[in-house]
């Protein structure tokens, strides 16, 4: 009988550390300097999981490297192909074995935002065009 741990769900800093070592273990991206590549990637993954700018998220963190430093380095990438098999690896990675090769059932919950102005070729194939709902009221 296996026994579970009393905490099922990861702290954010575990979840940090998993997502750091996944992607050092599997995208390789030259830096030099005090930018080494466990500290590019950390401000990427907390820049974009709270939604923010490169910039400030380096001014938050201590002793980190500058945004232009990290742009620097990103700049560098110019392969995009090549990083995209590298981080769908690094998804692959982690999918336990007990899980991998074997149909699942899943489900997905779509929340629709509502999008005004006229797409361009790259965004036309996710727009989804609908009835227009009316938005007028009568004062009265």
């Amino acid at each position: 009988m296996t026994t579970l741990p009393k905490q099922l769900a990861l702290t954010d800093s575990e979840t940090l550390d998993e997502v750091l070592d996944c992607l050092s273990e599997n995208i390789s991206i030259e830096t030099q300097g005090a930018c080494d590549q466990k500290t590019l990637f950390e401000i990427l993954v907390r820049a974009a999981s709270s939604g923010d700018s490169i910039e400030n998220t380096t001014k938050v963190l201590n002793s980190s490297p500058c945004g232009g430093d990290i742009r620097y380095h990103l700049d560098k990438i110019n392969n995009f192909e090549q990083l995209e098999n590298q981080i769908n690896l690094a998804l692959k990675s982690r999918i336990p074995r007990r899980i991998k090769n074997t149909p699942h059932k899943i489900a997905i919950d779509l929340n629709l935002i509502p999008y005004y102005g006229k797409p361009d070729s790259d965004e036309e194939p996710y727009i989804y065009r609908s009835q227009a709902k009316s938005i007028g009221h009568k004062l009265g």
